[in-house]
């Protein structure tokens, strides 16, 4: 193991016990999942949600060999204190890594990097690694197993009596999602494996490697177990590092000849398919208690077989019992359970799948022209405001190199572009901002925007929030390298920094990430200065419906906004002209729909122009100011 590795410090929220759990949820799953790692490189804080907490109870019945400290809210770190629990913060208290998903993926590699001999650990993080990265309000499978299920759990657990008859819409969701196919990245090869093996009647049996034990010493034991699907096979044969058998490998001519959309599909095995990831990880504690609750309430849980399989299956899990054991949990002994009718599942579908079936049935057909004539004869044409400062610029060449954008990988009429981009954003900022104002740089990228923000503007704090950890070490190093004091680093979905700011700017927000940088500065009565980018991958989520403003949504449907959408990212320079014009008429009208929404909810807001246009073909601009 490396012996090098700076100590960081880990908050996690408490609110109360609950059996063998501490409470909220996200609590128990980081500290499950540093325990299946056994990982001690973070300091651990616990962080109380009320003031009647004893250290020693809390220490002794819930952590087992765990280490914690207590911190009030009031002590902890000032950038964690803008931030969701749980965070992870390095010393120097500029760099914060945010939200569960992120606090989870980060705790993973920080293992692997103190030991590369834990490749299994690192395997958590799925295929090319990408296991709960896309954030909650894009990914319907991270929103699921990050927010609404551990949310259900907890109010299931806290329900009265009487609120406690039926099984929460988000868990009967996930038993639905676990009788979906699976696909994977090398599916075809393994559906032909699995119509051979259905063909030659043949049930594989594998060794399942169990470590259990105490902590002087594990032991070690190998049971054979029938198993009843090719997918089991594989999925426990890569837990073993083993290879499934060259009889199972081998393709017989017939099967190699059969067409794809003849092969049979797969069945899960964990969570997100055939392979244990960090979505089990999750997923274990909050299932956990809803099954104990159940239970203690002689609940039949007929209508949740495949959670169940699922729930025993986790169990054989190497490594996974004795976290369980260090964590307090006891697990369950589940019986098989028939599977449910279809029909009883039906109905019971979750909030994002509605939204799933609406954007699904979102076909367009035919062009703009349409749509833009029926607002136009209802008397809404695209506006744009006269831009306030045209011919202002940043003196670039005074600057030093790590403020200027073209520092890295990026061409010269690239990084000239990006520089007027920032001028026209800058500008805006500039005649807005004040001394100690906090200005946040949402979906901050490489912190092009937020950089200069900080290097141009010493008296006021700057704060980057970017979910991209790569794109964010690098602004950390530029900023180290321009020794700027004014500026925090947050890895973090939008939603999970909650801290209190005067302006929020974005360059190039992609889709509904611009609409929920807006929302968020009008909920913190922030002002805003935005560049909206990527307007086809627009669509209705669960927090945001197309069209927004009143008088859009008299007018058009959805399917008419997201027409007007797609048209919209039609604007690149190797297009007609004439195209490219029009595409110019849906982005403002695509952002005067924005625009209206915000007035709508008190703001004063200008939807501008960048100067000169060939800065980007997404040259819009939004300036927002609370009335």
């Amino acid at each position: 193991m490396k012996d090098s590795v700076a100590e960081e410090h880990l908050y996690l929220g408490f609110s109360h016990q609950y059996r063998d759990s501490i409470f909220p949820l996200h609590t128990s799953i980081s500290l499950f999942l540093l325990s299946y790692c056994d990982c001690k490189l973070f300091k651990i804080f616990l962080v109380p949600t009320g003031e009647d907490v004893d250290d020693q109870f809390v220490t002794k019945n819930l952590l087992g060999d765990i280490e914690v400290h207590l911190i009030s809210r009031c002590q902890l770190p000032v950038v964690v204190q803008s931030c969701c629990l749980p965070a992870v913060v390095v010393k120097d208290g500029k760099f914060c890594r945010a939200g569960l998903s992120v606090v989870l993926r980060h705790i993973i590699q920080k293992t692997y990097e103190a030991d590369p001999s834990k490749k299994d650990i690192l395997e958590l993080l799925g295929f090319k690694k990408t296991c709960l990265k896309a954030c909650a309000e894009v990914s319907q499978w991270t929103r699921l197993c990050e927010i609404s299920i551990p949310l259900a759990v907890e109010g299931f657990l806290t329900a009265s009596p009487e609120h406690c008859q039926t099984i929460p819409p988000d868990i009967l969701q996930l038993e639905r999602k676990l009788g979906e196919p699976v696909r994977v990245h090398n599916d075809d090869k393994i559906r032909r494996q699995k119509l051979q093996q259905q063909k030659a009647g043949a049930k594989p049996a594998v060794p399942v490697l169990r470590k259990e034990g105490t902590e002087e010493g594990e032991t070690v034991e190998m049971h054979q177990h029938p198993l009843p699907s090719l997918e089991l096979s594989i999925a426990f044969s890569k837990l073993l590092v083993q290879e499934v058998s060259d009889a199972v490998n081998r393709e017989a001519p017939h099967i190699r000849r059969t067409k794809t959309s003849d092969l049979p599909l797969l069945d899960h095995v964990f969570a997100e398919g055939l392979y244990f990831t960090l979505a089990d990880i999750v997923l274990l504690p909050c299932i956990h208690q809803f099954l104990v609750s159940s239970k203690k309430q002689g609940k039949n849980l007929v209508n949740l077989p495949l959670i169940a399989s699922w729930y025993r299956r986790v169990q054989e899990v190497p490594g996974v019992k004795k976290a369980a054991g260090r964590c307090k949990m006891e697990l369950l002994q589940l019986p098989e359970l028939m599977s449910a009718p279809q029909e009883q599942l039906q109905g019971f579908s979750s909030v994002p799948d509605k939204l799933e079936e609406e954007n699904e049935d979102s076909h367009f057909t035919g062009g703009p022209r349409p749509t833009m004539t029926k607002l136009m004869v209802n008397g809404i044409e695209a506006k744009f405001s006269p831009h306030p400062c045209p011919s202002w610029t940043i003196d670039w060449t005074n600057l030093p190199s790590a403020v200027s954008p073209g520092e890295g990988k990026m061409s010269r009429d690239r990084a000239l572009r990006k520089q007027q981009q920032l001028n026209n954003l800058v500008a805006a900022v500039t005649k807005l901002a004040k001394p100690g104002d906090v200005i946040v740089d949402f979906c901050s990228g490489g912190g092009h925007v937020g950089i200069v923000l900080a290097h141009m503007m010493p008296s006021c704090q700057v704060v980057l929030v970017e979910n991209k950890e790569l794109s964010l070490i690098r602004a950390k190093d530029r900023s180290d390298e321009l020794g700027l004091n004014n500026i925090w680093f947050i890895q973090a979905n939008l939603d999970y920094f909650n801290g209190t700011f005067n302006i929020g700017v974005a360059l190039h927000a992609c889709g509904v990430a611009t609409d929920m940088v807006i929302d968020h500065c009008i909920k913190a009565r922030a002002a805003f200065v935005i560049s909206p980018c990527c307007y086809g991958f627009i669509q209705n989520t669960v927090k945001f419906k197309y069209p927004q403003s009143h008088q859009f949504k008299e007018v058009l449907s959805y399917k008419e906004h997201m027409i007007l959408c797609r048209f919209a990212d039609q604007t690149a320079v190797q297009l007609p002209p004439e195209r490219r014009l029009i595409g110019k008429q849906c982005m403002g009208l695509v952002d005067l729909d924005r625009a209206w929404a915000a007035e709508e909810r008190n703001y004063s807001v200008q939807v501008i122009s960048m100067e000169p246009e060939s800065c980007s073909p997404k040259n819009n601009m939004f300036v927002g100011i609370p009335t």
